[in-house]
């Protein structure tokens, strides 16, 4: 009997010293490897793909742009988001929403995520400031993002997830060019 209880013993602390091994090597691996990164966003310069102002009462503004956002997602999992929302304010108003579709962000890769954007031009014109930013040549926008999605690791492990995005856009109305600076954030 002895002999048994000794053979059990030995069973129970080798399996024990084993599963200790198993979950450090897991945990080494989720900090080093599979540790979730935020990803990189670019936001391609801003298409603009059409601009008119009249002159008669009342003006009428009719801007047009198309934007293009390059994300490279450095983590070994896929993100699959909803469908969402861009909001574009000047100055602190609302001026435009532009659907954003639901697609998959491929694991380890990049993605280019377009939409078109049409602005309003009645809150654009009636701000105080746009007569004086026309002249200038140069338009500032601000556009925020929030796509609630999936995070699918290994095609084992899913979480849910959210990316929040800031972009801050001079718009070139001269040359219809621009230039963007953007923060992002992901929220597991």
């Amino acid at each position: 009997m002895s002999c048994l209880m000794k053979f059990f013993k030995f069973c129970c602390i080798t399996t024990f010293v084993l599963l200790l091994i198993v979950a450090a090597t897991f945990v080494a691996i989720y900090f080093t490897i599979l540790k979730p990164k935020n990803p990189e966003m670019v936001m391609q310069p801003v298409e603009l793909e059409g601009f008119s102002l009249t002159s008669i009462l009342p003006p009428i503004l009719h801007v047009k742009l198309g934007v293009t956002v390059t994300v490279d997602n450095h983590n070994y999992g896929s993100f699959k988001y909803e469908n969402g929302t861009t909001y574009i304010k000047y100055r602190e108003t609302v001026v435009a929403e532009a659907l954003i579709e639901g697609d998959t962000l491929p694991a380890r890769a990049k993605h280019n995520i377009s939409t078109t954007v049409n602005l309003s031009a009645d809150k654009l014109v009636l701000n105080r400031d746009f007569l004086m930013d026309y002249n200038s040549g140069w338009l500032n926008v601000t556009s925020t993002t929030m796509l609630h999605g999936r995070v699918k690791v290994l095609k084992l492990f899913k979480m849910k997830a959210t990316t929040y995005s800031n972009c801050d856009t001079s718009i070139d109305l001269k040359n219809q060019t621009s230039v963007s600076f953007c923060n992002h954030k992901i929220k597991y």
